[in-house]
């Protein structure tokens, strides 16, 4: 398991794997101000960075829990990243992974 795997909450949603950030991330990060994601199609290797994040508290670069291929990204994050600052799990949402 990667050391970053602390940092992501995974849930089953249709049948795919989604990934958001927990509330050690973002004790971690502070709040996040943008987020460099993978596009719909590609593909996602278990300890690659697939993640990048610029926040109050630092910038940093994650690798991915999981090996699949990307299904979806939270819509929410193409307007801004407000949604990726609430610290309940399950709620921060990023992608989901085939």
């Amino acid at each position: 398991m990667s050391e970053d795997a602390a940092y992501f909450w995974t849930k089953d949603v249709d049948g795919h794997t989604r990934l958001g950030l927990t509330k050690a991330a973002h004790e971690a990060l502070g709040e996040v101000k943008y987020a460099e994601l993978p596009a719909i199609g590609d593909k996602v290797s278990q300890n690659s960075a697939f993640l990048s994040v610029e926040a109050t508290k630092a910038v940093s670069e994650f690798n991915c829990p999981i090996n699949g291929t990307m299904v979806a990204v939270n819509p929410a994050l193409s307007e801004n990243f407000d949604a990726l600052n609430s610290v309940e799990d399950g709620v921060a949402w990023l992608i989901d992974v085939d």
